[in-house]
């Protein structure tokens, strides 16, 4: 089972305010240069390090670099004194208006081999050039946002819930209150550790970010490198319903409606969706289908016929993949349904479907016997907002 440790973590100084919400941004990854210039007029804001532009080419990751080491002379970010585990509560209010507050850790958790076991993935991955975090890991040494794993130990999130002192907090553009809670206490740290690594984790988000840190690992252990690359930062959650809140990521396709049908009708019955708005998720659940969105923002339901899905994994994403399989297109991904919408109807994808999300109990059974999904088949949310918790890599 993998380790799992506390960390001298490196914080903003707050000088009595905790509240940094002009110091965060959103995960680098979900937001394009121009919402990165909004967080970016923000002196100090996270985003001048984490997804640094303001030099050309390689130079910009020197320049990430030289902005941590000032800010840390300056003192904008301190490091703590001993190890610890940072308590991660996030409160917002989901889809059906229920307020809901979900509880995690961040610690370093171990980088293993690829099937090496202990720490698992959940899906395939896309391709997707991993240059870019790894050299900005090779220039700052520091892991600047976590990845998120799923525990199969049960009991984790009722020794999360005795509060720590809180360091940190923000809250973001969706209303979503994040605190982090520092804590130091010897037998609480030994306790969280045990608990984690008793059982295998599961990969939720950051599947790229974890296998650059294994890269990062290996050249460090080849060039005599900090000691720190063996884990790597790592936000764990239990796998239990209450403990998350799970979107779909719908498919963008360069194909028109008259040439994604007929491929389609081999395995689904279509059938009027009506206009397609924010109500058609919880339709699809209640009849259990699809929805193929066209450019006049109406929909055409598709009901998949169980009889010509035989040997294929119940799973939307895996039955889209599997009807469509030899039909030549191209395909990428957005989540929400509004966003899906706004693509299709301004032109910017030809078509959309939309399927639905996966249950926590189709999760715990793919970490259970191993068999992946389709890439892009879960959207966890609300996702950890970067800059609440550096970890240094040189310490």
């Amino acid at each position: 089972m993998p380790r799992f440790e506390a960390f001298p973590a490196l914080r903003y100084a707050t000088q009595g305010n905790t509240d940094i919400t002009p110091l965060t941004s959103p995960p680098y990854d979900v937001f394009d240069e121009d919402v990165r210039s909004q967080y970016a007029r923000t002196n100090h804001n996270v985003v001048l390090i984490d997804y640094p532009i303001e030099a050309e080419g390689e130079g910009r990751y020197a320049q990430a670099a030289t902005t941590l080491n000032l800010w840390r002379e300056q003192k904008v970010l301190v490091q703590d004194s001993e190890p610890s585990f940072s308590i991660y509560r996030m409160t917002f209010t989901d889809e059906a208006g229920r307020s809901r507050t979900t509880i995690g850790v961040i610690g370093a958790l171990e980088v293993v081999d690829e099937g090496a076991g202990g720490v698992l993935p959940h899906e395939r991955t896309t391709p997707k050039a991993k240059t870019d975090r790894l050299d900005l890991t090779r220039a700052t040494q520091a892991n600047l946002s976590p990845v998120w794993g799923l525990s199969l130990t049960p009991g984790l999130t009722d020794a999360l819930r005795e509060p720590g002192e809180v360091v940190a907090e923000c809250t973001d553009e969706q209303g979503v209150h994040h605190v982090v809670e520092r804590v130091t206490e010897t037998s609480r740290l030994r306790r969280i550790a045990e608990l984690v690594s008793s059982h295998p984790v599961l990969i939720a988000d950051g599947h790229h970010r974890y296998a650059i840190s294994r890269t990062y690992r290996d050249e460090s252990r080849l060039h005599n490198g900090p000691t720190d690359a063996e884990l790597t930062m790592t936000y764990v959650g239990e796998l239990v319903q209450e403990q998350l809140s799970v979107a779909a990521i719908h498919r963008l396709y360069d194909k028109t409606a008259d040439e994604l049908l007929p491929p389609l009708e081999r395995f689904y019955s279509v059938s009027n969706a009506g206009a397609v708005g924010p109500h058609t998720i919880t339709e699809m659940e209640a009849q259990s289908c699809l929805c193929l969105v066209r450019s006049d923002g109406t929909g055409l339901y598709l009901t998949p016929r169980e009889e010509d899905f035989s040997g294929v994994r119940n799973l939307d994403s895996a039955r889209l993949e599997h009807a469509l399989s030899t039909y030549e297109h191209e395909v990428t991904y957005q989540h929400g349904v509004s966003e899906v919408l706004n693509k299709v109807v301004t032109g910017q994808a030809q078509r959309a479907i939309l399927i639905r999300p996966v249950s926590i109990e189709e999760i715990r059974r793919t970490a259970n016997t191993g068999e992946l999904m389709p890439p892009k088949s879960t959207f966890f949310t609300p996702k950890l907002r970067t800059g609440m918790v550096i970890r240094p890599l040189n310490s």
